[in-house]
């Protein structure tokens, strides 16, 4: 199969909660970007996607039929519990990843009580509003280490094959004490770690190896500990750079303010 056959590699940010669905003018942008990259991206066979809102000690898949949502937020208006996404889930690809991370010497397990975390479905509304497109999720370790994560997506790379999208949902800067703050050295500290960010994905003058390096010692990078005092956000990207391959060199696809501070979503596509 030609590399031309692809399919992408996405690392979006899915901003605070539902927010993105509630015409919040702080996540104007990123509603926006949602709505238009969906479309152009067009429909895959299915999605796996990674949240940065669900941690396991071992890889763990959903692998419900017809997975519930898991509304894992607070302090929202009461219609932002009664969304529903009834996107279906895919046991049979459930399984298959179990197997593919499981010959890679990666501990895995499915989950069929796991529904869709905001993480999913907040961005995915706007994608793909039509719920049509089958879905599995695939926990973040608990140990956050980096390299394990970015081996995580080379394990299952291969499915890119067959016409499978992989999404890292997350984002770029997450500081809660920061959102929405317009302290000038708030912002500033936040462009400082984007700007590494966005060279680590996309300058043409760094090689796979190069950027391996560099996302594996993230925490080097000015300001990652105050963008990220928790990585957890972050990691989503790790998989996804691990399931890109080779064709390490990212797209930048948004480059924005979410509630005050700048975050970026990265593509790889053949």
């Amino acid at each position: 199969m030609s590399d031309k056959s692809l399919a992408p590699v996405l690392y979006l940010p899915h901003g605070g909660g539902p927010l993105p669905l509630l015409n919040d003018p702080a996540h104007a942008k990123l509603t926006a970007f949602l709505k238009k990259i969906g479309q152009e991206l067009g429909r895959p066979e299915a999605i796996l996607l990674i949240s940065a809102h669900w941690e396991k000690s071992q890889a763990t898949l959903t692998s419900n039929p017809h997975p519930a949502l898991y509304f894992d937020y607070s302090g929202f208006p009461p219609e932002t519990y009664e969304y529903r996404y009834p996107a279906p889930g895919n046991p049979a690809l459930a399984q298959e990843i179990e197997t593919l991370l499981q010959q890679q010497g990666i501990a895995a397990q499915t989950d069929a009580q796991r529904g869709y975390d905001h993480g999913l479905f907040v961005p995915l509304m706007l994608m793909y509003p039509k719920a049509d497109i089958p879905c599995v999720q695939l926990s973040l370790l608990g140990n956050l280490n980096p390299e394990q994560h970015i081996a995580l997506g080379e394990a299952i790379a291969s499915l890119r094959e067959r016409n499978v999208m992989v999404i890292g949902s997350g984002l770029s800067f997450h500081n809660m004490r920061e959102f929405f703050s317009r302290r000038p050295e708030s912002e500033q500290k936040a462009i400082e770690f984007d700007h590494w960010l966005v060279e680590t994905c996309t300058d043409n003058k760094l090689n796979y190896a190069e950027r391996r390096e560099r996302l594996v010692n993230w925490t080097q990078a000015p300001q990652a500990r105050f963008c990220h005092p928790r990585e957890e956000h972050l990691l989503p990207l790790h998989v996804c750079f691990g399931a890109a391959g080779t064709q390490s060199q990212a797209e930048l696809v948004f480059n924005a303010d979410v509630a005050g501070k700048r975050a970026s979503g990265f593509l790889w596509r053949s």
